[in-house]
């Protein structure tokens, strides 16, 4: 990647807690020309933006003590990714395997003699005290120095740094109680006779409880990362193309723009293009959310990853590789993962002071109790300054926010609502009211024939030929929608002669010798035909928005008629599941205020702001805003850019479109509105998913950190031990990470 590049994303390996992160971000914005650094615990992502060559972050980045590479951009570097992923988890499960092996006789042989009765007398018949210590110490040297290894690779020289990590913390306690039992065993004569012990069951205990808690965490990781495995899985592996007058297989990265692709009945489509030659239905659920395939014939737009379904074709290559729709939503959905909310913002402040705090409070508790603390004061000292080390990992602090957002982001995209900034699932939880454009969004976006009433002695068939022969000759939207009516009916166009259009009345013509017009009630009125058949009709169809036509036959009224935008059929719904999540729904729209207010009627629209253009519906957010508090603004993501972007949510409703992307922080791909209360259901679940994984972070650390400083010792008597604070810790970590994968099975009531 080039230096000319403003954003670069690598790849980190090595971070194990939110001090890691803290650690790599700070690093990288020391360099010149980095202006923005954001490093993710959950993805294990770094998104730089600056000027800086990629070879001088990730020179730094190592530099550091952690792995860099560039994030994958194809597909089979995502791959390669997975797989070293899987094989660091294999890695991770063989060491705890050789730890829990070593560490077994060890806690055996310490602790079994104080809890079974009459083992510590006959391991001193057997083996003697002095065997016992030395066999203890060859097998827990094999746990910290082969397993446990990564700890002091990492934690030591970031403690070198002065800045220290999760791996500090550990490496520090553990060989606390490591190196003070080597001077019991082997220089027992440099300690006062009363403290000689040795506490090497703690060393090795504690490096395979942390182990066992990272092995649980890289699975638990592994599964919230599955959407995006998910939406990669989507992509063909292969294509067959024609190159030189041959069908070749070559792999989906060697395909180029322009390159006619064959698929066959069943096939996944290779990249996006147009149709060349052939008929199909395909299956676009991935996209759009609806079950239906769609009809392909020439010329017809096919995207990537979408399964064709019945016909064979071949259509021509129109976007590769990284510009692909699927491309772009497994992007959208990566960026949105990566991301941090506001709310991770109070969480870095606390860490980056945060593992210096607890080194200090262990200090401070190791000199306490050797000061005040009861004979044998040196082993309290060492055993509760080793405790408040272990107990403070600040893992779950790290993992609390980018969980959640992984699995909560990962759960929408699998819904077809993409958050293409992680910010905004933040924001659409404080949402009061949600702003709707009506045409494209409440309706279908094109006007179609709704209803069509007839006099008594004549039938349907022949009023919709009559019509849409003489509407074929107008380029009136109207016209078209007629056309299409009749079209949709297996109508067929008759000839039509003497075509008049009457401007401001209607149009007219001779069909099958019959004299047709069609128009409003002012034609009617102008050419002697009496409406007031049909009176009470037009009145319906004028509350419901509607403004109705008429249709004489040889200057006899035949029928009464109306097109328009018909609401879609989830719209009602969406906004009856809006009002019960307590929110406010409004329509903003450049139709007439009559229009506009028969259809709020209609749907129970809270507001209606009518006879907008454009560049005002940024005064009417504002206005709405003002009134009503943080607002969401839906719109189809092309006329709406402005106000997209002025809202403090942007909601696009469409196909996902490279407009409608760019212009919202939340992508709808289908048409459906029900995507709204959705999202702002998934943003409420994930919201409050992290405020419970911090809670239980901070108020974890902050109850047992006193705890295992001895603070309940002068009263209750009870100290923790080194093991029981390894145990809590990696628990706090896989607590974080299940309660976050909670989110994938939620149900969005709410």
């Amino acid at each position: 990647m080039s230096s000319m590049l403003n954003q670069h994303t690598l790849a980190i390996q090595g971070m194990s807690c939110a001090s890691c992160v803290g650690r790599v971000e700070r690093v990288l914005q020391a360099l010149p020309g980095v202006t923005q650094a954001n490093v993710n615990l959950a993805t294990e992502r770094a998104t730089i933006q600056g000027t800086t060559p990629t070879a001088d972050l990730i020179a730094a980045i190592e530099k550091a003590g952690f792995g860099a590479s560039l994030a994958p951009e194809t597909n089979a570097q995502a791959e390669a990714l997975t797989a070293a992923k899987e094989q660091e988890t294999k890695t991770l499960q063989k060491h705890l395997w050789i730890a829990l092996i070593f560490t077994l006789p060890v806690f055996v042989l310490e602790m079994g003699a104080h809890v079974i009765p009459g083992m510590q007398t006959w391991l001193n018949q057997t083996l003697g005290q002095q065997l016992n210590w030395y066999i203890q110490f060859a097998l827990t040297s094999a746990v910290l120095f082969y397993p446990g290894w990564n700890f002091y690779k990492l934690g030591l020289p970031a403690l070198k740094h002065l800045a220290p990590d999760m791996n500090s913390l550990v490496a520090v306690g553990t060989l606390a109680a490591y190196g003070y039992s080597i001077v019991a065993t082997f220089m027992p004569a440099l300690l006062p006779a009363q403290t000689v012990h040795v506490y090497y069951e703690a060393a090795a205990v504690i490096v395979t409880l942390i182990l066992l808690g990272r092995y649980l965490e890289a699975r638990a990781k592994g599964r919230t990362s599955a959407a995006i495995q998910r939406l990669a899985g989507l992509q063909a592996k292969t294509a067959r193309v024609y190159r030189q007058g041959q069908l070749l297989e070559i792999p989906i990265s060697d395909v180029l723009t322009g390159d006619l692709i064959d698929v066959r009945p069943g096939e996944r489509i290779p990249v996006d293009g147009l149709l060349h030659e052939g008929h199909s239905y395909v299956d676009e659920s991935m996209i759009s959310g609806e079950p239906i395939p769609v009809e392909k014939t020439p010329e017809s737009e096919v995207i990537g990853g979408t399964v064709n379904q019945t016909g064979a074709f071949t259509f021509k290559a129109t976007a590769v590789g990284s510009a692909t729709v699927l491309a772009q939503i497994i992007r959208l959905v990566e960026d949105a993962q990566g991301s941090k909310l506001p709310i991770q913002a109070l969480v870095n402040k606390v860490t980056m002071w945060f593992v210096p705090a607890v080194m200090a409070l262990a200090a401070l508790t190791f000199v306490v109790w050797w000061l005040v603390g009861p004979q044998p004061a040196l082993s309290f000292a060492l055993v509760n300054a080793v405790a408040v080390l272990i107990v403070a990992c600040p893992c779950a602090m790290g993992l609390a926010t980018p969980t959640s957002i992984m699995v909560g982001t990962g759960r929408a995209a699998e819904m077809g609502i993409l958050f293409s900034k992680g910010e905004a699932l933040q924001r659409l939880q404080d949402a009061r009211i949600v702003a709707v454009d009506k045409t494209g969004t409440l309706t279908a976006g094109h006007p179609v024939l709704t209803d069509l009433e007839l006099s008594s002695g004549f039938e349907r068939h022949t009023v919709l030929s009559w019509l849409a022969a003489v509407e074929s000759r107008s380029e009136h939207p109207i016209a078209k929608a007629i056309v299409a009516a009749a079209a949709q009916e297996n109508i067929p166009l008759l000839p039509t002669e003497h075509f008049e259009s009457l401007t401001g009345f209607g149009i007219r013509a001779l069909v099958e010798q019959h004299h047709i017009e069609v128009g409003a009630d002012r034609l009617m009125q102008k050419i002697g035909v009496d409406v007031s058949p049909f009176s009470a009709s037009a009145e319906r169809l004028g509350r419901e928005g509607k403004t109705p036509m008429y249709l004489a036959v040889n200057q006899k009224l035949a029928a009464i008629l109306a097109v328009s935008d018909p609401i879609k059929t989830s719209t009602p719904q969406a906004i009856q599941a809006l009002h019960a999540q307590g929110l406010k729904v409004a329509m903003i729209t450049g139709d007439n205020r009559h229009t506009a207010q028969a259809i709020a009627q209609q749907l129970g629209i809270d507001e209606v702001v009518a006879e907008v253009l454009p560049d005002g519906k940024v005064a009417a957010i504002d206005k709405l805003r003002e009134q009503y508090g943080t607002l969401a603004f839906v719109g189809d993501g092309i006329n709406d850019a402005p106000a997209l972007a002025h809202a403090d949510v942007g909601i696009a409703i469409g196909t996902g479109t490279d407009i409608a992307i760019e212009a919202a922080e939340v992508v709808l791909m289908s048409g459906d509105l029900m995507g709204v209360p959705k999202a702002i259901a998934l943003s409420k679940l994930t919201i409050k998913n992290i405020k419970q994984n911090l809670f239980w972070a901070f108020a974890y650390n902050t109850a047992l950190i006193p705890i295992a400083a001895g603070i309940l010792y002068p009263s209750l008597g009870i100290l923790m031990s080194p093991i029981f604070a390894a145990a809590a810790m990696a628990l706090s970590s896989v607590f974080v990470l299940g309660n976050a994968l909670r989110l994938r099975k939620m149900q969005l009531t709410e």
